[in-house]
């Protein structure tokens, strides 16, 4: 079984009051020197079979259409060995 994973992060332009949230609240907790924080999405996909060219095609649009609000957001498809 091949593993895919889909990162999803709010576009630079989005606005991201849960990371701006954990950038405030990390020197109070005694981590110094994060300059910024966005959070993101991370899904992890076991794929039965050979992950081939149709394999991402479908789950790009998986990403696209499900995943992702591709308004307000960006993804990334990646294979992990």
């Amino acid at each position: 079984m091949a593993r895919v994973v889909v990162d999803v992060m709010l576009k630079p332009e989005i606005l991201d009051p849960q990371g701006q949230a954990v950038q405030r609240a990390l020197p109070r907790l005694g981590f110094e020197g994060i300059a910024d924080v966005r959070q993101g999405k991370r899904f992890e996909l076991e794929v039965d079979g050979p992950v081939d060219d149709a394999a991402l095609a479908r789950i790009h649009e998986m990403a696209e259409t499900f995943l992702a609000n591709t308004v307000i957001e960006d993804f990334v498809v990646k294979v992990e060995s």
